[in-house]
């Protein structure tokens, strides 16, 4: 239905190009194992001709199901709609996430990429970058690398992290929870040794181990400078246990990507379960919904972070004061950061600086799009 108050902005089109590129070789974490990279561009037309262009998700198996919900259960509720009441169109595409019968991250995830192209639109009519018009506090900010996988499909560690800093990198997240703490912690103290003591280390068990194993794990490596530990214990009892975790050990708790909304990621501010939120605005219905999050933890003294996604994320967490690390893959595990977009800042000294471009900034590489399209 047209909006009555839309003026310039008003969308009149969104056009959706599902994407898929094979990795270069398995990474596998605590139980899961990934061989592919998946994503939707979503276009967002509008009357004036301003564009806004988009990528979001990693969901190789239900890509096609995210691209019917955008083009079949949003579109037709947002076409029509100011691009600049973000709120409006938000809360006209949420209706996607209603089916009980369907997994409710399918809907969040269709409904991310449509906002995230939306704030583009935006950012793009109003010549101001995202990470400006969200706040502004930073234009450049520390970027880590997620890895240390099992099976070092990219050599020992000690070469990882040599690589790691090759690229320009500020550090990395390894991968634990998948073996027993002992030899997990001896993987972590390999990365210290390595990266030495300016190098930032966080790790992430993938919800792996048990409340008395991620203890252990804790206690172990408490003396490596561990910036924090990500999602420490299994997902049946995870408010309670993260609590236990944070009280029984030194390390910072990391959690909040498999949370759904703001309002998940609330609860576990208040059990006081947790010292950084990474809620994940691909996974969870957006930017908007990510910044109703870091407004939330900014009550609460909780730092914010963001699981991966680094082609939102770096202009989410720029713009709040409670940002803390943006993260990418090594090329053979993300290749679309490093390859899908054309434009993408170098890492110098750790940190990426953000340029004035409006909305995203970013310049697709349609060459590379054309290749790893997925056929109709």
């Amino acid at each position: 239905m047209p909006d009555p108050d839309a003026g310039g902005l008003t969308i009149t089109a969104i056009e959706t190009i599902p994407v898929i590129a094979p990795l270069a070789r398995t990474f596998r974490g605590s139980y899961y194992r990934m061989t592919h990279r998946a994503t939707l561009i979503v276009r967002v037309r509008t009357a004036d001709g301003i564009v806004g262009e988009a990528y979001a998700g990693d969901e190789d198996k239900t890509l096609s199901d995210i691209e019917g919900i955008v083009r079949t259960e949003i579109a037709p509720n947002v076409i029509g709609l100011d691009a600049m009441a973000t709120e409006r169109v938000w809360q006209a595409g949420y209706p996607a996430t209603f089916d009980i019968l369907r997994d409710r991250r399918l809907g969040l995830v269709a409904l991310a990429c449509v906002d995230t192209a939306v704030w583009d639109a935006v950012g793009k009519a109003l010549g101001v970058p995202l990470w400006r018009l969200w706040g502004g506090y930073r234009r450049d900010l520390p970027l880590v690398a997620i890895g240390g996988y099992y099976g070092e499909p990219l050599g020992p560690i000690a070469e990882e992290v040599a690589g790691y800093r090759e690229l320009g990198l500020a550090g990395m997240k390894l991968k634990v929870g998948g073996a027993p703490p002992a030899v997990d912690a001896q993987r972590v103290h390999a990365a210290r040794e390595a990266g030495g003591d300016d190098f930032v280390l966080l790790v992430d068990a993938n919800q792996g181990y048990s409340v008395a194993d991620a203890v252990e794990f804790g206690r172990r490596v408490a003396d490596l400078g561990v910036r924090w530990f990500e999602e420490p214990v299994r997902w049946h009892n995870d408010r309670r246990s993260l609590r236990d975790v944070r009280t029984r050990t030194t390390l910072p708790v990391c959690a909040g990507q498999s949370e759904l909304s703001p309002s998940g990621c609330r609860d576990l501010m208040e059990a006081g379960a947790i010292d950084v939120c990474n809620f994940d605005a691909s996974w969870s219905g957006g930017p908007t919904a990510w910044r109703r999050t870091a407004a939330i933890a900014s009550a609460y003294d909780v730092q914010m972070g963001h699981h991966e996604e680094p082609q939102v994320s770096v202009h989410l967490l720029a713009s709040q004061p409670h940002g803390t690390y943006a993260e990418c893959f090594h090329p053979d595990r993300d290749p679309f950061w490093w390859h899908l977009i054309a434009n993408r800042p170098p890492a110098v000294d750790g940190r990426v600086t953000l340029s004035d471009r409006p909305g995203l900034g970013w310049e697709l590489d349609w060459d590379y799009v054309e290749r790893h399209r997925v056929a109709p």
